[in-house]
């Protein structure tokens, strides 16, 4: 499947729930957060359906993110379900890591084997100060356990943050993919974030980096806007980079992204989304739901700059990673 500028869309961002047990400053922010009511949240077998849906138009790679997926009962399920799906070729799990050690069993039995873990700070102090909460350990016991039950690739998201973890962090991190084979990628700062001030750019860190190492430049399978890893003589893993602001990959883009209440966006810059749930709860037949996401698709844009409206202010959790 094809949008308008020739972009082969085969991958789907699913968010299935906007709570979480975080409360990560720059996500949440400092006022409270007017969940969605579970009501509204699509089931799974609605999600399931969608899903057979996608696959009809050659979309077979899929991410369950949220919020915080874990938080979700049964969320074991619905990956097992998807895959289950004849051509599905690749899911994937995006967590803050902090349920993960007590889920990894159910999740591998599901079929999950890929992982990205957000973890933005190394050190205790800076994680409360960031996430509102201790649990650090927690999320590197998680880490650590997935990587030695054999799931692979385990990606580490760090959103860069001004002042709180491109100091001392940066070599943290790059210290810990010489102990272990993880992918750690740096986040540049979405400007629809509740707060201002934090932003670093990425070739801000990457020069950092390279007054220390010398890096060789490799592949990563999946590696999706992160187009460029690298690794130095020893490392286990790799580093790289997601930089929307510094290295547009909107000509690559090749994903579509569903939220928690059934709302389809085809550009994660845009405020225009596309009502599904409607649909299926409408009673509405499949062929006329394949039309609606074939018509969402026919209208993504070509670039963020030329997205209809903003995300400024909205808030990360709805818009489901």
């Amino acid at each position: 499947m094809q949008d308008g500028f020739n972009r082969r869309i085969n991958y789907m961002r699913i968010s299935v729930t906007d709570r979480c047990n975080l409360r990560c400053f720059y996500c949440r922010g400092v006022q409270d957060f007017e969940f969605i009511p579970h009501g509204e949240i699509l089931s799974y077998e609605e999600i399931l359906r969608l899903v057979r849906l996608a696959l009809r138009l050659g979309i077979d790679r899929f991410r369950i993110t949220g919020g915080e997926p874990l938080v979700r009962l049964g969320i074991d399920s619905l990956i097992a379900g998807i895959t289950s799906l004849p051509g599905v070729k690749d899911i994937s799990l995006t967590t803050n890591g902090l349920l993960l050690t007590e889920n990894l069993e159910r999740l591998w039995a599901a079929g999950l084997r890929r992982l990205n873990i957000s973890l933005d700070t190394l050190d205790p102090v800076q994680f409360r100060r960031i996430t509102g909460l201790d649990g650090l350990d927690r999320v590197l016991s998680g880490l650590g356990t997935a990587v030695s039950a054999g799931f692979d690739p385990v990606k580490v998201n760090v959103v860069l943050l001004r002042g709180l973890n491109d100091g001392d962090d940066i070599e943290r991190f790059l210290e810990l993919t010489f102990d272990l084979p993880v992918h750690v990628r740096f986040i540049e700062l979405m400007d629809f974030s509740p707060v201002d001030g934090y932003f670093v750019s990425a070739p801000e860190i990457m020069e950092k980096i390279r007054r220390k190492f010398r890096l060789e430049e490799i592949e990563v399978p999946g590696s999706g806007p992160a187009r460029s890893h690298f690794r130095a003589e020893g490392m286990k893993g790799s580093l790289g980079f997601i930089a929307p602001y510094s290295h547009h990959f909107c000509g690559d883009c090749n994903r579509l992204r569903l939220s928690a209440d059934g709302q389809l966006r085809t550009c994660l810059f845009s405020e225009k989304t596309y009502v599904l749930k409607a649909l299926l709860r409408g009673q509405a037949d499949d062929e006329t739901i394949l039309q609606a996401i074939s018509s969402a698709l026919a209208e993504k844009p070509a670039s963020r700059e030329s997205s209809e409206g903003s995300q400024r202010r909205n808030g990360l959790r709805n818009i489901g990673g």
